[in-house]
């Protein structure tokens, strides 16, 4: 009974782990490459399916939704960025603050609702919940119908795409520099303060994007969708790290191990609660995963790693 219901619910598993996975390449990047710790996402984890339901829902195309969801991702991360480096607040009370503002803005966007409903049924949408167990591709009233999966993971892929080109530029090189050594960035003449504020817009942009494709999947856009956004994003990000860190040098890889590793976490939770466990500790098992996955390296590092030669020769 516990294997057959685990199985069945894989395919849901997997394809919110790729969704999340958009999201925590998201939090990669402000929490990696920039080493700045951001909330906003947990705010911006609803801004962006808000948006998307709400334009939608008032008859826009899927294009102009998905761009406008972006966009409103893109400005809390601008919003945030000039809280850090315009008026000199620490990164993560910034964020908080960003986060904060958010609720109110996304009670507005959802006209003052806490929850907007999307039906599949009346709107032609790129991923939903009820097409994650047909084809990749099917043509229904001559529209063509995605699997979420294979949808997401296409899109994944070029997203990832983009960004290993884009930090191969000289700008984005320049964003990588100064989250490794801001100090000897400004020294070289780069703007830290222009690369903070540009990296947290495009990680909000993601994150909002992500958003938007999590609205679709599960039919709605609730103002509670973000709330703990930022543990899921940094479980991806860790889950990711500790499997793949010694495997994966490239930088592409590393984006691409983030994203598996969103997938891992709603395995394992998915396993979790396949064996019974009662939904309301769904919280609790995640922080216990992310704690776990946070104490491998130190494990590692602590009772697993051999003694270098001068540390025998001391002792």
């Amino acid at each position: 009974m516990f294997f057959t219901d685990f199985i069945n619910a894989l395919p849901g598993a997997v394809a919110q782990g790729l969704i999340w996975g958009i999201m925590a390449i998201g939090v990669y990047i402000t929490y990696k490459i920039l080493d700045v710790a951001d909330l906003t996402v947990d705010g911006t984890m609803c801004t962006g399916g808000a948006v998307c339901v709400m334009m939608l829902t008032s008859g826009k195309p899927m294009w102009l939704a998905l761009l406008a969801a972006v966009g409103a991702g893109l400005l809390a991360g601008l919003v945030t960025g000039l809280f850090h480096t315009l008026m000199g607040i620490p990164a993560i009370l910034a964020g908080i603050l960003s986060q904060l503002s958010l609720y109110s803005i996304n009670l507005k966007i959802m006209d003052n609702k806490a929850n907007q409903s999307l039906n599949a049924r009346n709107f032609n949408l790129l991923v939903s919940l009820g097409n994650v167990k047909s084809a990749p591709v099917r043509i229904v009233d001559g529209h063509p119908v995605f699997n979420p999966i294979f949808l997401v993971a296409v899109l994944l892929i070029i997203i990832i795409a983009v960004l290993y080109w884009f930090f191969g530029t000289e700008l984005g090189c320049s964003l990588r520099a100064t989250g490794a050594n801001p100090n000897m960035s400004r020294a070289q003449g780069i703007n830290t303060k222009l690369g903070v504020v540009l990296g947290l817009m495009v990680s909000n942009a993601l994150v909002a994007l992500s958003s938007a494709l999590l609205a679709q999947y599960q039919g709605f856009a609730d103002i509670n969708m973000g709330r703990g956004a930022i543990v899921i994003g940094l479980a991806a990000v860790i889950i990711g790290t500790v499997l793949f860190d010694r495997i994966f040098r490239n930088f592409a890889l590393k984006l691409l191990a983030v994203g598996i590793g969103a997938i891992v976490y709603y395995v394992v939770l998915q396993l979790v609660l396949s064996l019974g466990v009662d939904t309301n500790l769904l919280k609790l098992l995640s922080a216990v995963v992310v704690a776990i996955f946070l104490a491998v390296p130190y494990w590692r590092k602590q009772y697993m790693s051999k003694p270098s030669k001068a540390t025998e020769k001391k002792s």
